[in-house]
This record gives structure tokens, C-alpha cells and sequence, in this order.
């Protein structure tokens, strides 16, 4: 062959090459006008709600992974008029933050916080927003910006809730959520046909609690969530773990969960990802199938949206439009990196005792309040042993509270009664997601057994105002 026949041989593959390369774009943008918006309703939109339910400095890294799914959202092309966030807004300026006005979310992490437009804020976090917002209700919203969510039948949604929890429930900074309100919730969403798929996410410890044996499969919603029913998430890029954060800082910049999907996504093209796929990576990333302690990603309902590519949810970064996935190599965090949530405020003390000077004030009143939690904690421990006792009238109680229902079964029979000994918990006992309600698995229990519940009531009254 002559030099200008390879000459046009090689003009033909460089033509075809950008053919290729023009037509993956193209199938690229397809896919996203898929899932974005038009006026005339043929095609969707995607909306996210993100929603921090913690407040006050030691809890940190929930607003700093809220802040970091804004980031991946407005990077993967999401509008901000269809992002709705939740977070009390206290970190990025609070005294004891050594950035002011910054939020990161890893060691020598980007600013997240920066651009981050919020809804709802302070006391504007709580249930009753939260629930006027997924139901498209403005005049059932007190303060915040009044938005809420205006997705139809051919829109995808994307919740993602990252906060403490416990069995049964997701906290708010005043008050808790209840696993069978917000089923109700998500099944009214489907009766008035609010959506056509939904994603979420829950960072939590007891996660699987909200969904197990409660969540239908035929509601077209995915949930997955960061530890089973009957265990504990975890916080990481700790001031004990490694990678450490930045020496200034006292307290966790992440959880275990939140980071892997939230690192994993900020290095995907999703156009190519599905949620199989990144459910894979989470899975592995937080330990699942190591021995040591560590929790267990879960996913419960419409397992055919496992199919669905990341893009019809929180979009994606043409930055990353040349990434494989077999490009991920980020390990599984080991054990010793794994910090439990329960554990973070007393960690987040003893940094400041051990930081302050001796004979200091700023010392002497952390090594006050550290007493006090740890006091409170022996008596909670104590109340729920003898609130057991006296409600079942047995001796050897210490079964009530480990022993969970068999896998795919609902925590609790009758909320009405848990919802009322939990409360009663709260209000005598001083039980809170920090520590106490970590024993709601107990009062699920005690539920499932047939009490009384007034009885029970006036038994957790006389427990708690026992003194140890």
C-alpha cells in the first residue's frame, strides 16, 4: 500500500475515533435530559433532599457530609432550585471551629461548606418540616426558606439523611423520628404519585431498623443504610484514627458509610456507575466482610433500581467522563480506624483536657462535663436494667437487650407503644441519641412481650428516679 493510501486509512480511524467520541457525548447527554427536566412533563427531573439531623461541634461530620452530597450534586448537574437542605448551621462558625467559615470533610479536604445554599436551618430542622417538605405541603413549613419538593410522576428523587440513630429511629436536633411516620410518608409520596423512582441513603447507627420488614418493594423506592438493624455506625478521620484530621481539630470529620459513597462518587463518570456497583464498593469500604467489629451495609425495597445509573440520581462530573470503574483501589477501613458514634463526645473531651493547659479553666470544665457523661451513662445503664426488670418481673434480663427479631421482620408490632415508652425514656431518664436511646431495641422488647404499656410507664418513672 502506498504512503497516501495509509495516510488515508489513518484519516478514516481518526474520523471514526471522533465519531465515537461525539456519539458517547451524545448518549451521555441523553441519558441526563432522561432524567432532566421539560415543561411539558414527558420528561423528569431530579430532586435531592439532604438533611443533617444533628447539631453542636462534636457531631461535626454530619454537616460536613451533607455539605460534601451538595458539592457531588452541584458538580453532577443538579439544579439548586431542586436541592433541599436540611443542617442547623452551627459548625462552620462555632468557637471551637479552627477554620472558620470552613467545613471539611477529610484530612486536608477541600472547603464543603463553601456555596452551600440552606433551606432549613436551627430550629427549622425538625420532623414536621422535614415531612411538609417530602409531601409538597408550603403551608404546613414554620421558617426556612418554604421550599419543598415539586416532583411529579416522572421525577427521580434522592434523599440522603446522615445523623445519629437507634433502633427504630433518626434523630432530629430537638426531637426524634419515628421509622413508621416516615414509611407512612414515603407511601402517601407514592399514592399521590410524587415520583417515579427514589434513592436513599441513611448514615445511622441501627439504619436498617427504618426499613426492615416495614419498607414495601413495590413502592419503586431503593434504601440503603449504613449498618443492619441491631448495630452501629461509624465515625472516621478521627483525631484516634488513621488518616488523622488536621492537629486542630478535635473531633470526627467523617462517617465510614457517608465517606465511601461520597468518596466514590466524587471519582466516578456515573453515567457508567450503577447503583449496584457503588452498593458494592460502600459495602466493601466499611468492612463488611472483615472479621473485626464493623457495620453492615444494607439495602431494602425495589431491588430493580439496583439496574439504574448513579446519573438519574445526583448526576455526575464531566470531569470524570474517562474514569473506570475498575480504577478504585480505596481499601476497606481497617478496624482501628473505626470510631463508635456513641463514643465521639467522650473522645471529643478528652482531646480538650488533654490539649489544655494545666490548672486551666478551659481544662477544668472538660474534665467537669466529661464526669457528668460518664455518670449519666452508669445510670442510664442501670435505669434500663431495672426498668426491665420491673416490666417483665424477671431477674435475669440481660437477653431484653441484645435479642433482636428474626431478619425481615419490623422492630416493634405496635409503634403506638414503643413511641410512648420511648418518650417516657427520654423525659424521666435523661435518655438521648448520645447515649440511652440506644436501648430502644429494650423497649421494643418490652412492646413485643404484651406489657401494659401505663403500667410500664409508671415503672420507668420509679426506675429513673432511682439515684446510683
Amino acid at each position: 500500500m502506498s504512503s497516501l493510501g495509509y495516510f488515508q486509512v489513518l484519516v478514516l480511524l481518526y474520523a471514526l475515533l471522533i465519531f465515537s467520541v461525539e456519539s458517547q457525548k451524545t448518549q451521555l447527554q441523553n441519558t441526563i435530559n432522561d432524567v432532566e427536566s421539560s415543561d411539558d412533563g414527558v420528561q423528569g427531573k431530579r430532586w435531592a433532599v439532604l438533611i443533617a439531623g444533628s447539631n453542636e461541634y462534636y457531631n461535626y461530620r454530619h454537616q460536613a457530609d451533607i455539605c460534601h452530597a451538595y458539592q457531588i450534586l452541584r458538580k453532577g448537574g443538579i439544579k439548586d432550585e431542586n436541592i433541599i437542605v436540611f443542617m442547623y448551621d452551627d459548625i462552620a462558625f462555632s468557637p471551637d471551629n479552627p477554620r472558620p467559615g470552613v467545613i471539611i470533610n477529610k484530612p486536608n479536604g477541600d472547603d464543603v461548606y463553601k456555596g452551600v445554599l440552606k433551606d432549613y436551618t436551627r430550629d427549622a430542622v425538625n420532623v414536621k418540616n422535614f415531612f411538609n417538605v417530602l409531601l409538597g405541603n408550603k403551608s404546613g413549613i414554620t421558617g426556612g426558606s418554604g421550599r419543598v419538593l415539586q416532583s411529579g410522576p416522572n421525577d427521580n428523587i434522592f434523599i440522603y439523611y446522615a445523623d445519629h440513630g437507634a433502633p427504630g429511629l433518626l434523630s432530629m436536633p430537638n426531637e426524634e423520628l419515628l421509622a413508621k411516620d416516615f414509611i407512612e410518608v414515603l407511601e402517601k409520596m407514592h399514592h399521590q404519585k410524587s415520583y417515579k423512582k427514589m434513592v436513599i441513603y441513611v448514615e445511622a447507627c441501627e439504619a436498617g431498623s427504618m426499613f426492615e420488614g416495614i419498607l414495601k418493594k413495590n413502592l419503586n423506592i431503593f434504601a440503603v443504610t449504613a449498618s443492619n438493624a441491631k448495630e452501629s455506625s461509624y465515625g472516621t478521620y478521627c483525631p484516634s484514627t488513621y488518616p488523622p484530621p488536621p492537629d486542630e481539630y478535635d473531633t470526627c470529620l467523617g462517617d465510614v458509610f457517608s465517606i465511601s459513597w461520597l468518596e466514590d462518587s466524587d471519582l466516578h463518570d456515573m453515567t457508567k456507575e450503577t447503583l449496584k456497583q457503588q452498593y458494592n464498593v460502600v459495602r466493601r469500604r466499611t468492612g463488611a466482610d472483615q472479621k473485626e467489629e464493623s457495620s453492615h451495609v444494607c439495602h431494602f425495597g425495589t431491588e430493580e433500581i439496583l439496574k439504574d445509573y448513579l446519573v438519574s440520581y445526583i448526576g455526575t462530573n464531566p470531569e470524570n467522563e474517562n474514569f473506570t470503574f475498575a480504577g478504585l483501589t480505596s481499601s476497606p477501613f481497617s478496624n482501628s480506624n473505626l470510631v463508635n458514634p456513641r463514643d465521639i463526645p467522650l473522645l471529643y473531651l478528652q482531646r480538650k483536657i488533654q490539649k489544655a493547659p494545666m490548672e486551666s479553666p478551659e481544662r477544668q470544665e472538660a474534665q467537669k462535663k466529661l464526669f457528668e457523661k460518664m455518670n449519666h451513662r452508669k445510670q442510664i445503664d442501670q435505669s434500663i436494667i431495672e426498668i426491665l426488670r420491673l416490666s417483665v418481673k424477671q431477674t435475669n434480663v440481660v437477653n431484653l437487650l441484645t435479642s433482636t427479631r428474626t431478619s425481615g421482620q419490623p422492630l416493634v408490632d405496635d409503634w403506638d407503644c414503643f413511641k410512648t415508652l420511648v418518650n417516657s425514656f427520654k423525659n424521666h431518664c435523661g435518655a438521648t441519641m448520645d447515649y440511652g436511646l440506644k436501648y430502644t431495641g429494650a423497649l421494643a422488647n418490652v412492646c413485643n412481650m404484651g406489657v401494659d404499656v401505663k403500667q410500664t410507664v409508671s415503672t420507668i418513672e420509679q426506675a429513673c428516679s432511682i439515684k446510683a
